[in-house]
């Protein structure tokens, strides 16, 4: 049916691509870098701190993986030759974001007046100037702040501190993008919005439900634990309209059988349902759960909330409509309620083809739902495990770069640090594509963007670039240069910091991982003289525009002070406090749920009633497609263009199902068009794939031109991974 039936993940192929890698920016460096006491700059899995840089979280050695060795490459580069900023922003925008991330290291503070087409080296002292009189004569309500989840703990601490004091809950970080559905739904179900297991409990389930993800690509090491559960009799349930090839066999680098003989098996069960229709099929498992009575009712009746509504929701679903909307056989789904009802210790775990939707909320929900139908929260190796992408998105998140703060933590930053923000914890601040919104009506005066890339993150790529180019000002702090620093910025003024990367910070800093273990990380490699710390250089802006009449912020040039205020500002985080003396890595308090006690307002975990919106076929826009990522890059960073997994070999593709191509009269590596209501991809290479009939990929971000502002109404994530397209 596809070019890519035979295709394994991992091997010895993979080993030979970091080798080359390494060697490309030397053993030595990229040793010292790997080994060091800092933590992994990939994925939010987690690995390094204090433990070593290759060693997981239960002290396992060696953890490493491609993205590992690819976010080294890109950090040990020399810096950027001067000579390369006498050309014009239409020099840069000839480079692929491939070439622009290996153009080298960012390391001057460089500036672009509005209407300037070339950027010009500046000094320090000059831009920490010029970003405290731009900020000085903006009026608050018209700045936004926005954070990736590369920063430390630190650095997005006193970054949100610096926006409030300003004036402004116009705060937002990556997670708006990607988990914010997450913390919502599970917000609503169990109180807590981060996963409820540890590592350790992947060694003790027996059933892993992997849903709307392929951590094959995006948290390679996941897949040891997948296989080792499988080994042990286990199930590893995959639910995804497209079949990834790493997700069913996979040669684990570290297990030399698995590397002899080909491969390991990972799933068990793989389902291929329609784009969109995960609720739906969710809901389908949980009605074979209860119509053959294999639910656990003593959890139910003792530990929650709201089952007789949620119960007669489900009967009422008819059978006709699940598979109808899944495209699933009934027999199907009743073979995963079966695998489950068997189960004794089910972790779910799921990604961005969860959230990424405009019923994200309620996919979350429903996962949710399913967990507690069989008891499984509240007890060793059983529970929720969203896979987080970057290596600190939660921890920014936990130490408040986000809109509204909780009332306590809102009010004990007040009473901590002796000061009074100007505006109220209730006043309304602004997600990440609201503030995009307000930018492109022109009520947005200037940004402070700290890492990431906002330009290619945001969907509608068009509009993203006018939205940012009407943003009179823009701050960027970074390590290397970015698609976003060369796009959106004709007619705006436009000032890009160098920034330490996290293992050549000058003191300690810390990360959280998606099991919610805070890491310390040493730094002090060096390697670009004139890079600065984040936190060094918002505390630099911070006391040139608001001087010391609310807060000396200069105090906080010392990350133990920073680390102070967060420990006692911030509930769970009390370790904190001193773990550059005790070297102690922790897990944020009462978090882990091994325990049946729910942080709701009842101490009952909630079952929630919705009702997602219905699987449509649009007359004129009849394919579904989801944007996905390849193996060879991480977020919107392109590491290589080929897709080895996936067998494309360019990123202007579209991946079909085989006997769609054919209804198209077309073949593989013939080209096509594809069209949404909002934009256009011409000429786009046709790649035969095992993926639902009627459902396409399209790569990140380049797909984003087709993607529109359609966003789930409680999360506001943009629907990334369900768009209705045509294709001629």
């Amino acid at each position: 049916m596809n070019d890519t039936k035979n295709a394994v993940g991992g091997g010895f192929k993979k080993i030979l691509y970091a080798l080359k890698t390494l060697k490309g920016i030397g053993i030595g460096n990229a040793s010292k870098a790997l080994r060091a006491n800092n933590t992994c700059k990939a994925c939010g899995l987690g690995m390094g701190g204090q433990s070593g840089g290759m060693t997981d979280e239960q002290g396992m050695f060696p953890s490493v993986c491609n993205k590992s060795v690819q976010a080294q490459s890109t950090d040990i580069q020399p810096s950027i030759p001067d000579e390369i900023f006498t050309y014009s922003l239409e020099d840069f925008r000839e480079l692929t974001p491939h070439e622009l991330e290996h153009i080298g290291r960012l390391g001057k503070p460089i500036y672009k007046p509005s209407g300037a087409s070339t950027y010009r080296i500046v000094d320090w002292e000059w831009a920490l100037d010029h970003v405290a009189e731009k900020l000085e004569h903006t009026d608050a309500d018209k700045s936004f702040f926005y954070s990736s989840g590369r920063s430390s703990n630190e650095a997005g601490f006193v970054f949100q501190l610096l926006a409030r004091l300003y004036g402004t809950n116009n705060v937002n970080n990556c997670s708006y993008y990607c988990h914010q559905a997450t913390g919502v739904g599970l917000g609503n179900s169990i109180g807590t919005g981060t996963a409820t297991v540890e590592l350790e409990d992947l060694d003790k389930c027996d059933t892993i439900f992997l849903i709307g993800a392929n951590p094959a690509s995006n948290h390679p090491r996941l897949i040891y634990k997948l296989k080792a559960c499988r080994e042990r009799g286990g199930n590893i349930i995959v639910i995804n309209p497209a079949k990834e090839p790493g997700l069913v066999k996979f040669a684990v680098p570290k297990s030399a059988k698995s590397l002899l003989t080909g491969g390991s098996d990972i799933a068990t069960h793989y389902v291929q349902l329609n784009i969109g229709s995960d609720h739906v099929l969710l809901d389908g498992v949980a009605k074979a759960l209860i119509e053959k009575k294999t639910t656990n009712q003593n959890f139910v009746d003792l530990y929650t909330e709201g089952f007789n509504e949620y119960k007669a929701h489900i009967c009422d679903l008819e059978w006709d409509t699940i598979c109808s909307l899944t495209g699933l056989p009934k027999a199907t789904i009743e073979d995963l309620a079966k695998a489950y009802g068997n189960s004794t210790n089910t972790v779910f775990a799921w990604g961005m083809g969860i959230t990424h939707h405009t019923n994200g909320v309620e996919n979350v929900e429903a996962i949710a739902n399913l967990a507690l139908l069989g008891g499984m929260l509240g007890k060793p190796g059983a529970g929720l495990l969203p896979l987080r992408g970057h290596s600190n998105v939660q921890g920014i998140g936990t130490i408040g770069v986000k809109p509204i703060l909780a009332d306590r933590i809102f009010d004990r930053m007040q009473e901590t640090l002796g000061i009074r923000f100007p505006k109220a914890r209730t006043d309304s601040g602004l997600d990440t594509l609201a503030c995009l919104e307000e930018a492109h009506a022109g009520n947005i005066e200037a940004a402070m963007i700290m890492g990431g890339n906002l330009y290619q993150a945001t969907p509608n790529t068009q509009w993203a670039g006018q939205a940012l180019d009407r943003v009179g000002f823009k701050c960027y702090l970074t390590t290397t240069l970015n698609y976003g620093h060369i796009n959106g910025c004709d007619n705006s003024d436009v000032l890009i910091l160098p920034v330490c990367a996290r293992d050549e910070e000058p003191d300690a800093t810390t990360q959280e991982s998606m099991f919610n273990f805070v890491r310390l990380s040493d730094g002090r490699i060096s390697r670009v003289s004139d890079a600065r710390s984040e936190t060094h250089i918002l505390a630099d802006i911070a006391h040139r525009l608001l001087g010391d009449a609310n807060l000396d912020f200069t105090k906080f040039k010392s990350y133990d002070t920073v680390r102070a205020a967060i420990a006692d500002i911030i509930p769970g985080m009390e370790d904190l406090k001193d773990i550059s003396i005790a070297k102690r890595e922790f897990h944020v308090r009462n978090r882990i749920q091994h325990t049946p006690e729910f942080h709701t307002e009842s101490g009952k975990a909630q079952f929630c009633v919705t009702k997602a919106p219905r699987h449509t076929i649009e007359q004129d826009y009849p394919y579904k497609l989801a944007s996905v990522r390849s193996e060879g890059q991480f977020n919107s960073i392109i590491y290589e263009e080929e897709d080895s997994y996936r067998g494309t070999k360019k990123r202007w593709s579209v991946l079909m199902n085989s006997s769609d191509i054919e209804a198209l009269g077309k073949q593989a590596g013939d080209h096509v068009t594809l069209t949404s209501a909002v934009g256009e991809m011409q000429n786009v290479t046709v790649y035969a794939f095992d993926v639902a009939p009627g459902n396409v990929l399209a790569y990140y971000p380049e797909a984003n031109c087709l993607i529109g502002l359609d966003r789930d109404p409680r999360s506001k994530t943009p629907a990334f991974k369900s768009v209705s397209v045509k294709i001629s």
